[in-house]
């Protein structure tokens, strides 16, 4: 090399694919965010125990579900090995985005039936529509029976060990 003030420099080229070109030198493979591939469903049986949960969780509500249903459900929760059904009283209709629940419920005496129905509501669509993203389009609440004090539980606790 002589002295007269030149300078070589080398240079690798990078071959850019179309997808490529024009992103600033970051790759991306597959056709956008990640998060748009694909599709998520969420079952009918997903959004009845959420919302069957919420609903329990407000003060003033006793239990779900009608007399029979409670019945019945009282004799499965004794059997070995079954677990308590949170979908009892809870029937949702999920769509693409959007669902619908219909509830039944059991309030305590004394309580102010139409405040127990709008708590409800509010933690139902408010629990369901964060854990799942579908909007809540509506929330029936059919009060079944009231809890009197003296009554006895229907679900008694066993008096086995």
């Amino acid at each position: 090399m002589t002295d007269t003030g030149e300078r070589t420099t080398s240079q690798t080229l990078v071959k850019e694919s179309p997808d490529e070109a024009g992103t600033g030198g970051t790759a991306r493979r597959g056709g956008g965010d990640p998060a748009t591939r694909g599709r998520t469903s969420i079952s009918d049986g997903v959004v009845e125990k959420i919302a069957g949960l919420a609903a329990r969780d407000v003060v003033g509500v006793h239990a779900m579900g009608g007399g029979l249903a409670r019945t019945f459900g009282a004799v499965r929760d004794r059997v070995p090995g079954s677990s308590k059904a949170v979908t009892r009283g809870v029937k949702a209709e999920v769509g693409e985005v959007q669902t619908a629940l219909d509830l039944e419920i059991v309030v305590d005496y004394g309580v102010s039936i139409a405040d127990v129905a709008r708590d409800v509501r509010e933690n139902v669509v408010a629990a369901v529509e964060r854990m799942t993203g579908l909007e809540v389009v509506e929330v029936n609440i059919a009060v079944s029976d009231v809890k009197l004090p003296d009554d006895e539980d229907d679900e008694q606790p066993s008096r086995l060990q």
